[in-house]
C-alpha cells in the first residue's frame, strides 16, 4: 500500500512540474512576441532639414508705392498758328532747350519787319527834331510826345522778337518725350490748356508711401530703402527716404513718406509698381533660422533638431525676421540642423529619417 501512494504523489508531482514548466515556457514566449511587435512599430518618420547658417537681418517695413517722376513738365505753346514742323518723337531724350517744333513764322516776320521799320522812322525822326528842339524851333511838348512814341517802337520791336522766337517749342527740361499730342498741320493756340509734349526727367524718380503713425519714431531722412519690381523680379534696387511728412493724416492715421531712387541708367520707368521694404535697422553676423522650420503657438517658439537621428523639441527665442528667416538670440548654435518639414508630425524623441538636408 505505500508503495502504490508513493507512486501517486510522484506521478501528481511530476505532472504538475511539466504543466508549470509548459505554461511558463507560453508565457515567456508571449512576452517576446510583444517585444518584437513593439520594435516593429517604431518606424522613423522622414523629414526635411537645414542648418541655421549666420548671417545679417534687418528690422524692416514693407509697403507698396509707385514710381513717379520727380521732374516733369507738359509742353504748351507760347504763340498761336499751324504746326509747320516736329521734330522729336515719343522715347527720345532730349536736353533743355532742344528745339521740338516749329509753328509757321511768316506772319510773325512780317510783324517783326514792320515793327524795325517803325522804330527805324522814329529814330530818324527823333534825330531831326533832337537838332531843332535845341534851336527852341520845336516845342518841348512835341519833342517829348516823340520820345514817347520812340520807348513805344523800341517795346514794339522787342515784342515781335519775343513773338518770332516762340514759334521755337522748345524743351524746357531735360528728359525723355513721354508723351506727343500734336500732328504736323494742328492748329495751337497761345498759352492754351492744350498739351504739345510731355517730357519726364528719369534720372532721380520718387515713390510716396503712406505708413501708419505707429511707425513714425522710426523713420530718419536718408534711412535706407529696397525696392523690387515685376520686371526686375530677382533684383533689389536701392532708394532712400528724402521726406517724412510732419502731419499724420486724422482720417487715415497715416504720414506720407517721400523715397527717392537713383536712376542714371535710366533701366526704371515712371509709372512702375514697386514692392518697398523701408529697413530701420540691420543685425549682422547673427545666427538665421529658417522661417519653414519654426514652430509658434501661444507667444511661443519651438523647433525640432536633429541628434542622433532623434527629434528633439528645442524652445527658441528670437529677434528681427524677413520674408525667409528669423533671427535666433537663444536655443540654437550655427550649423545646428534643424526640420523644415514634417516637423507638425513629431514628438520629442520621435525616430525620424532625414530624406533631404539644405
Amino acid at each position: 500500500m505505500k508503495n502504490t501512494n508513493f507512486n501517486v504523489k510522484n506521478v501528481f508531482l511530476l505532472v504538475t512540474m511539466m504543466t508549470g514548466s509548459l505554461v511558463l515556457s507560453g508565457c515567456n514566449n508571449a512576452e517576446a512576441v510583444d517585444k518584437d511587435k513593439k520594435v516593429a512599430e517604431v518606424i522613423a518618420i522622414p523629414v526635411e532639414v537645414a542648418s541655421v547658417t549666420q548671417g545679417s537681418i534687418s528690422s524692416n517695413y514693407v509697403t507698396t508705392t509707385v514710381l513717379e517722376a520727380k521732374e516733369e513738365a507738359d509742353v504748351i505753346s507760347k504763340a498761336s498758328g499751324i504746326i509747320q514742323n516736329l521734330y522729336v518723337e515719343e522715347g527720345q531724350f532730349v536736353e533743355a532747350g532742344t528745339l521740338l517744333a516749329k509753328i509757321e513764322p511768316e506772319r510773325f516776320q512780317l510783324n517783326l519787319d514792320k515793327a524795325r521799320s517803325e522804330l527805324s522812322s522814329i529814330e530818324l525822326e527823333l534825330d531831326r527834331i533832337n537838332k531843332v528842339h535845341s534851336q527852341k524851333l520845336v516845342s518841348t511838348d512835341t519833342f517829348d510826345k516823340l520820345k514817347w512814341q520812340y520807348e513805344i517802337a523800341k517795346s514794339n520791336l522787342k515784342l515781335a522778337e519775343l513773338n518770332l522766337h516762340e514759334t521755337k517749342i522748345l524743351a524746357p527740361i531735360s528728359g525723355f518725350i513721354s508723351k506727343r499730342y500734336v500732328k504736323e498741320g494742328n492748329l495751337v493756340e497761345q498759352y492754351q490748356s492744350k498739351k504739345l509734349f510731355h517730357i519726364v526727367k528719369l534720372e532721380v524718380l520718387e515713390g510716396t508711401v503712406n505708413l501708419p503713425e505707429q511707425e513714425l519714431s522710426k523713420l530718419r531722412v536718408n534711412q535706407a530703402a529696397k525696392l523690387r519690381f515685376t520686371a526686375f523680379p530677382n533684383e533689389d534696387v536701392v532708394a532712400h527716404v528724402e521726406r517724412i511728412s510732419p502731419v499724420v493724416d486724422s482720417d487715415t492715421g497715416t504720414f506720407s513718406v517721400k523715397l527717392a531712387i537713383n536712376n542714371a541708367d535710366n533701366k526704371l520707368k515712371s509709372g512702375m509698381f514697386a514692392q518697398v521694404k523701408i529697413i530701420y535697422d540691420t543685425h549682422n553676423d547673427i545666427k538665421l533660422l529658417p522661417k519653414s522650420a519654426l514652430i509658434s503657438m501661444d507667444n511661443k517658439h519651438t523647433v525640432f533638431t536633429i541628434n542622433d537621428n532623434k527629434a528633439h523639441k528645442t524652445i527658441v527665442t528670437l529677434g528681427y525676421e524677413d520674408d525667409q528667416f528669423v533671427e535666433v538670440i537663444e536655443g540654437l548654435d550655427v550649423n545646428s540642423q534643424v526640420v523644415t518639414t514634417g516637423q507638425n508630425n513629431l514628438k520629442d524623441q520621435a525616430v525620424i529619417q532625414v530624406i533631404e538636408a539644405i
